[in-house]
């Protein structure tokens, strides 16, 4: 009997991941203790955020809340940090937590029209690179006024809904229940079709992942740390973007230029096309579905695009926090379009809410970056060199560390240092507003290498989409290389001579 509960214990312990896995976590979590005892909590909380980066990059053997939610809740029992400090942490976080919990819901609802849009362009526009761009450039002009996070929802449901059409063809399941994850009913003649459509969805989300990071650096609303770092430096919408457009526009210029040489070249993942059969299907479907359409149908598209109008002058305009326009969303869409079912508003929160739990998990990590002070000697090291050397050294210390760590964390320790040195004399307040900039750029640009730098990335790897288009943390960083490449030596480039 014991045995028998043993073994059921084992086997409920992280589900169905692979029994290596399952094994890794364990030695993590008594290692860790060990390491206190015998080399303090510095490394140990080194080490700590490895182990943790190590669950995002396996984030499609197990979700990474379990495993990395351990972690954190053994980092607050060894009091690497204490559970005042996580809460400070997620109050101070509050507006990223309420953008997922109600903007990513009331994009749910605005989906229909979404899949329209984007339907349409899709059959219409037959060529991949302006496609691309078109994907590239209005997830980078979106995210100028709304949240990168809010962008890549809008870019996921898109690409669930391309995703959905196809495969439900393709298992010959067109009516009924089906299943989308599962390939079982794949019929043989369509797998290469697939494995295709997949590569080309691929491909379009990463140009439309790393847009969003093209625009979010421009603009005073892109990225929760801009805002951090304009209230801060005291300016306004106009006055954060001037500053910051010497290095954001040229590094947009040559983001979407990177866009047609990796279609031209077919480099690092991209170049898929849209097979012919697929196209044909998408076509097929938009047809039938406008045949379909009745004049509730219409209304609720009209309603929809009223709303997303409201959507971008209430974000233009900062009229409240993201979280709170997200609400009004909902509200409206839900009010105005029939939809007043408890089940059915739940449907739109299932995407969100899990990374939600996700991201305070991260927080309590970020509580032991701040406990222990794990980045002070780099802070240090940056404030001693000489002023000139400086901004060049802050842009690349906030890339290298983004790219590896929270960026609005990154970017709060940073720029409070910077104004601790200006209050207290040691920098005049040009220089500040150009460590500022560089503050800022640095959080944005580099930290697309890997998901752990972007909030919006790390979405993705761990929404839905992921696992249905074999996108993985690997296969990740592998197609986001030659953007970190070039947007890290085109904004250190500017960053040396505009600054």
């Amino acid at each position: 009997m014991k045995a028998t509960l043993s073994h059921a214990l084992s086997d409920n312990f992280l589900g169905g991941s692979p029994l290596w896995y399952k094994q890794a976590v364990i030695a993590f979590l008594i290692l860790n203790p060990i390491l206190l005892l015998t080399v303090g909590p510095f490394i140990t909380g080194w080490i700590l955020i490895i182990e943790f980066i190590f669950t995002l990059a396996m984030a499609l053997k197990c979700y990474p809340l379990q495993p990395g939610g351990l972690i954190a809740i053994e980092a607050v029992l060894l009091g690497l940090t204490n559970p005042n400090g996580v809460y400070k942490e997620v109050i101070h976080n509050i507006d990223v937590i309420l953008l997922l919990m109600f903007m990513v819901a009331g994009i749910y609802f605005m989906k229909d029209m979404l899949l329209f849009i984007f339907n349409k362009l899709l059959v219409k526009i037959r060529s991949k690179i302006i496609i691309s761009l078109v994907f590239s450039l209005a997830a980078a002009v979106l995210s100028a006024f709304l949240d990168a996070l809010t962008v890549t929802a809008v870019l996921i449901s898109v690409s669930v809904g391309f995703y959905s059409v196809y495969h439900k063809v393709a298992s010959d399941q067109a009516s009924g229940k089906y299943d989308n994850s599962s390939d079982d009913h794949i019929l043989p003649v369509n797998y290469q079709d697939l494995a295709q459509f997949r590569a080309f969805l691929r491909s379009l989300l990463m140009h439309g992942a790393v847009g969003t990071a093209l625009g979010g650096v421009a603009t005073l609303v892109g990225e929760p740390q801009n805002l951090l770092i304009a209230k801060v430096a005291g300016w306004d919408f106009g006055e954060f973007f001037m500053r910051v457009a010497p290095i954001s526009m040229p590094v947009l210029v040559c983001g979407l230029l990177t866009v047609i040489v990796l279609e031209k070249m077919s480099w690092f993942g991209y170049g898929a096309t849209l097979p012919e059969n697929v196209r044909n299907i998408l076509k097929n479907f938009e047809e039938e579905d406008s045949k379909k359409s009745t004049n509730k149908h219409k209304s609720q598209l009209i309603v929809q695009g009223i709303v997303a109008l409201l959507l971008v002058l209430s974000l233009a305009f900062h009229v409240a926090e993201v979280g709170l326009v997200g609400l009004m969303v909902i509200v409206l869409l839900t009010a105005f379009n029939g939809i007043t079912e408890e089940h059915r508003i739940g449907h739109a929160f299932e995407e969100a809410m899990p990374f939600t739990a996700l991201l305070v998990v991260f927080f309590t990590v970020v509580s032991v970056i701040h406990t222990q002070h794990l980045f002070q000697p780099i802070i240090d090291l940056v404030l001693n060199m000489p002023e000139h050397s400086q901004p060049i050294m802050f842009f690349i210390a906030n890339g290298v560390l983004s790219a590896i760590s929270d960026n609005v964390f990154v970017a709060t320790v940073y720029i409070g240092e910077v104004k601790a040195a200006l209050d207290a004399g040691h920098i005049t307040r040009e220089h500040f507003n150009t460590l500022a900039v560089a503050i800022n750029t640095g959080t944005n640009l580099p930290s697309v290498a890997t998901p752990n730098g972007q909030a919006a990335f790390l979405f993705l790897l761990t929404s839905a989409i992921a696992p249905l288009l074999r996108l993985s943390y690997g296969k990740m960083v592998w197609m986001a290389l030659p953007y970190t490449i070039v947007l890290s030596l085109v904004g250190g480039i500017c960053v040396l001579n505009f600054l």
